[in-house]
């Protein structure tokens, strides 16, 4: 039987509730959210999902990969190549493993691009 985790309260908790690697990487994860601008950030869908006119990017941590996504990612692989697209909309996401470090400058660029291009654009989750 697989046991399903119960979704965390808030942000915050989400990451409390990690260890270890994944606890580092989605720190730094979230760090570079909030010194970009801070989009609002709650959870939805069982992880991190952070909105500006719609929602920006996503923070889920896995058994064995945390994966940062962004809705309108396939128009940021110009910055980031390690993005992959995948899914409905423009999402594109890339995964962290185990030994792997986040380039916090590089988030925050990826970040404020995406937020950008939201307002620009609007909301990725209304176009068809």
């Amino acid at each position: 039987m697989m046991r399903k985790e119960v979704p965390a309260e808030s942000p915050e908790a989400y990451i409390k509730a990690l260890s270890g690697w994944r606890r580092n990487i989605v720190d730094a994860l979230r760090a570079a959210t909030l010194a970009a601008g801070n989009p609002e950030a709650r959870i939805k869908w069982g992880h991190i999902v952070c909105f500006s006119n719609g929602p920006v990017l996503l923070i889920r941590a896995e058994e064995a990969r945390v994966l940062f996504g962004f809705w309108r990612g396939k128009r940021l692989r110009g910055l980031e190549p390690r993005l992959k697209a995948g899914g409905k909309y423009e999402l594109a996401t890339m995964e962290f493993r185990e030994g792997d470090a986040v380039d916090v400058a590089l988030a925050e660029k990826l970040i404020r691009e995406a937020v950008r291009l939201n307002a620009e654009v609007g909301d990725p989750s209304k176009s068809s």
